[in-house]
């Protein structure tokens, strides 16, 4: 069993801290690594239920604020809706994977899983202006 690291990114180059997730496969595809990135940060919201939700993607009726996203009507998250709408995300370029220095564009590629993966999301911000 090994630990895959998890970075978030912007292109305004925000970078929020690195945290890790047990996977005892050595290849999973892109789908699964999302879908599991998901439902642990919704596990983890879901048992603590703070006032922001720090996720991948934006859950429906909430707003974005400083460090994530604010529930307008305090609930616990759905992580197979949360799932779909991250892996929505990937298809329309809401955020790119990149393993290493390699960017995934299939969600159905099968990533291999050495130790010390480190996998980046970055979340594309669209320019002010621009």
């Amino acid at each position: 069993m090994g630990i895959v690291t998890f970075v978030d990114e912007t292109t305004t180059g925000e970078r929020r801290p690195a945290w890790g997730l047990e996977v005892a496969e050595e290849r999973l595809t892109a789908r699964e690594l999302i879908r599991r990135r998901v439902f642990q940060e919704v596990a983890e919201y879901n048992a603590r239920t703070p006032q922001v939700f720090q996720g991948l993607v934006q859950p429906t009726d909430s707003e974005r604020v400083l460090n994530g996203y604010a529930l307008r009507t305090p609930r616990r998250l759905d992580p197979e809706a949360q799932t779909g709408l991250a892996l929505r995300a990937f298809a329309g370029n809401g955020f790119l994977v990149l393993v290493g220095d390699r960017q995934i564009t299939d969600p159905d590629e099968e990533i291999a899983l050495p130790l010390g993966t480190e996998v980046t999301f970055l979340k594309l911000v669209a320019l002010v202006g621009g």
